[in-house]
Parts: C-alpha cells; structure tokens; sequence
C-alpha cells in the first residue's frame, strides 16, 4: 500500500529551487512539511549565496505522503532525489539493502560537523555495522504535556513519571465541554495513532510478536492496553479523534482546547511559539506516562539521507551537513527565534545560552526521555524485534497502517475494539508467519 506511487505536491520553497543554468548542481531534496523543515527551506537561500555552485529544489510533503513517495523512489532505484528525510525505521534498513550512501566518511573529511556531538541513541539508531547512514535534523522521544494552570485550579500536583492510571484519573476530573482532558492521536498511519498506541501497548505487557513470532494482537494485554487507549479518548478526549494527528493535537493543545496531551517532545516547537500559542510559559512536561515498564518513551528522528542512486553526493552532503550542523541550530535560534530551534539532535543545542533559557521547562525531560528509550528492549516480554513506536521490519510499514486503519475505525465508533484487534491478528500473523523457523 505504502508503495504504491504518490502524486507529487511541492510546495514553495522560499526563493529556492527555482534556479537553472549556470553550471551549478542543484540538489534535489524531499523534505517533510513539519515547520521546522519549513524553516529550513525558507533559510536555503542563504546556503546557496554561500555555495554558489549548488541550486536546492525542494519536494515539500505531508508526513504520509512523504513516507511513501520517499519508500517508493528509493526502493525502485527512481533517482529522483539527491537527499532524502527518512527516519531511524528507514535508515539501518535501506543501508542494509544497499541503497544509502555511507555517511562517515564525509564526516571524518570535515571534523568540525563534530559527530560526537550527535545524541548517542540517536547515531546508534541511525547506523549500520558501526557506520551513519543518514544525520538528525531532529530527534525526539515521548512526553506528557499538561496545563499547569489547570492542574493548579483543580489541585493536582503532576509526579514526574506519571501512570496511564492517574492519567485518565485527571482525564476524568478535567474534561469540560470546551476543554478535552487529553489530546491523543486517531489518525491512521503507522506513524500517527499508531506511535503513541503501541508505547501503551508496551507499558500494559502487550507486544506485537512473541519470541517465535506467533502474533500478539488479541492477548489480553494488548487488549487491555487498546482497550484503555480507545476508551480515554472516546470519552475524553478530542472531538474529531479518529481524524486527528500530530497536527490536529497540536492545534487543540496550543489553543487551550485539552487540559493533557501525550505526544512528541518536538511538539515544544509548537506549544512555545507565543506567536501561535495560546499556553505558551503554562505547560508542563513529564516523563511518558508508564504502567508495567520502568520507562515507555519512544525514539524517533527525522533524519536527512543520500541515496545511492544520486550523481551528486558530495554537493548533496554539503547541504545535509548545514541543515543539520551546529551553527545551523544556532542560526535558526538567533534569526527565528529559539522555539524555532530543531530539538534533541546535538548535545550542545542544549548548552547554547538562549536555547537553555528557552527551554528550562523542556530541555531536561527531553534528554532524560531519549536517553532512557530503549528500542531493544521496549517490552515487559521478550520480543524478537527492535523498535518502540514501531517494529525495524520492512513489512511494518503496510502491517502498521493497516493495523492503525482498524484502530481508528474502532476510535470513529465504526467497529470495536475486540473485532479490529482480531483483524489485526490476522494481518500480524501474515507477517509472521514469514519469520518463523517452522515455515
């Protein structure tokens, strides 16, 4: 499904990639259209008046859209992209296949990229045999985002580890006509419900897969984790749930429409802009919430790749390594502002004075939640795969949105939770059956 061939949109690029001519190189590059790309897309001009010899040309898409058209080019071997966003499902994968250029090299050429200065989860999760395969933009794990005020108002003093228990305790106690006590993804995609679904499901004692790979989608710990997830938002939480993402919950949230919102710890970029935010400086954050797990935040980064297939590697290193290099961040901090800055890629973005004024109420629960995600042990169980939010398989893309169809149509009202776990089974045990010894 995710394969299949996505229609092209591109959106404007802020002066770039409109240039031809000239002997230069131009670099194309699909990017994802969250707003720290877009950013980087509207300060590509000042890359290409210091590297005259290179035009960017960017294909700006939906997160979905972007996932799939990228899959689709690379895995074909299309050639249609210089430089691609992926992720850390995507980059051990496509390096093991094959199709990306190795990345250490040109970082031993130029020591002053500093790839020390990487978040070490996230050059281990970004790396094949040792080696980078793809750089952070930026990274992120999982928090619980809350407004202090009403936590205030109704007494409520926040842990800072919470239980998915006193959660939907406060879910409960919080929701009001005009204001939804949490805010939690039921879009599908595997990358929308699906992310935050599958970090409960791990915390209850559910899992995808058992060791042998038998599916684990009807246990009565995965039941019982769905079950509770679909059941805190279809009573609490937003209205229109089985169509809202990332961007929807970030809408409600900042605009003081949800008293809770559980999601990605690059969400601040969102939720402390004071030029769209209306709680910017009155929210808190705490430690994805747990039930059975001593931690159950995810590990994710949008990370910048190259495939084999470009005929210009080296101009197209040249622009990943400003987009995402430290005097990039810094950059993007002093001239749009530090709510702006990309989060949890390097180190020493979280040393720089403005950003660690910035982000006193963030930047600590932000390193503390990547540094204790655990993508080989996600689990209360053993499993026989890696990955928090997600499952590092090449099916899991078509398995997970599948799977996240039958969970948002569960959320909707269409069908329960007991018939679309049990489609799921089906789908799970599909893939299964492919991995285990005994086929």
């Amino acid at each position: 499904m995710l394969f299949a061939t996505v229609a092209l949109v591109a959106t404007g690029c802020a002066g770039a990639g409109s240039f031809t001519g000239g002997g230069a190189d131009t670099v194309t590059i699909a990017i994802v259209s969250n707003s720290q790309m877009q950013d980087a897309i509207g300060l590509a001009p000042k890359f290409e008046a210091e590297n005259p010899g290179i035009k960017l040309k960017f294909t700006s898409l939906s997160e979905n859209e972007a996932r799939a058209k990228i899959t689709a080019s690379v895995a074909t071997g299309a050639g249609e992209f210089d430089a691609v966003m992926i992720s850390n499902y995507e980059t051990p994968q496509w390096a093991a296949n094959g199709w990306l250029v190795d990345l250490d090299p040109y970082m031993k050429q130029n020591p002053g990229y500093d790839k020390a200065d990487i978040i070490p989860s996230l050059q281990k999760s970004l790396s094949y045999q040792g080696d980078m395969y793809s750089v952070p933009f930026y990274g992120e794990s999982s928090f619980l985002m809350y407004r202090k005020d009403l936590f205030d108002q109704a007494g409520i003093t926040m842990p800072a580890q919470p239980t998915w228990d006193q959660v939907a305790g406060w879910a409960t106690k919080l929701n009001t006509p005009d204001t939804a006590g949490i805010c939690l993804r039921g879009k599908p995609g595997w990358g929308e419900s699906l992310a935050p679904l599958t970090t409960v499901i791990n915390t209850f004692g559910g899992r995808w897969y058992d060791e042998n790979w038998n599916a684990q989608l009807t246990s009565p710990e995965t039941t019982r984790a769905t079950e509770f997830y679909i059941d805190l938002i279809r009573k609490y939480g937003e209205p229109g749930a089985a169509t809202a993402g990332f961007g929807e919950c970030a809408t409600q949230f900042s605009q003081g429409h949800a008293a809770m919102w559980y999601d990605a710890t690059a969400a601040v970029g969102v939720t402390e802009d004071p030029k769209s935010s209306k709680v910017a400086g009155n929210v808190g954050y705490a430690l994805a919430p747990i039930q059975s797990t001593p931690q159950s935040g995810w590990l994710y980064t949008w990370s910048l790749g190259i495939p084999k297939t470009s005929d210009k590697p080296d101009a197209a290193w040249k622009f990943i390594s400003w987009m995402t290099s430290k005097e990039y961040i810094r950059m993007v901090g002093e001239q749009l502002g530090w709510t702006h800055v990309p989060p949890g890629s390097r180190l020493s973005t979280y040393d720089i004075p403005g950003y660690k004024k910035e982000s006193a109420a963030y930047g600590a629960v932000t390193l503390q939640a990547m540094a204790s995600a655990d993508p080989e042990h996600p689990t209360v169980k053993p499993v026989p795969y890696t990955g928090v939010q997600f499952l590092t398989i090449p099916e899991f893309q078509d398995l997970g949105t599948r799977v996240s169809q039958q969970i948002s149509a569960a959320v909707a009202g269409r069908t329960s939770v007991h018939d679309a776990l049990a489609q799921s089974q089906q789908y799970a045990e599909v893939v299964g059956k492919t991995y285990r010894k005994d086929n």
